[in-house]
């Protein structure tokens, strides 16, 4: 179980890129992963997201230190993740919604 969430079913969603690969990695029994097709970035939910954030929270802008961008998206993912129907709409996808995940 995972310590932060140990009551809830965690899916995390993998888009098949290599580094997202360890043969030795302990799954926790609340997650489940799943992986999506390679080379199918647009099917990946946290892709929209991040999308919806450069869109609204970074358009025409040009940081000059990191820090800045650090402190924007400090500010920005707060009001993202306060618009539960904004949030539902870029990643309650049918087929995501839709799975049937059996605890073990």
């Amino acid at each position: 179980m995972t310590k932060s969430h140990p009551a809830d079913l965690i899916v995390m969603v993998l888009d098949g890129a290599s580094s997202h690969r360890a043969n030795d990695l302990p799954i926790p029994e609340n997650i489940r992963l799943w992986a999506l097709p390679p080379y199918a970035p647009e099917l990946n939910p946290q892709e929209h997201v991040w999308d919806e954030l450069r869109e609204k929270e970074f358009p025409n802008r040009v940081f000059k230190h990191l820090d800045t961008v650090i402190r924007q998206l400090v500010q920005g993912l707060p009001r993202l993740g306060a618009d539960q129907e904004r949030l539902r709409r870029l990643t309650a996808w049918p087929c995501t919604v839709g799975l049937n995940l059996k605890a073990h």
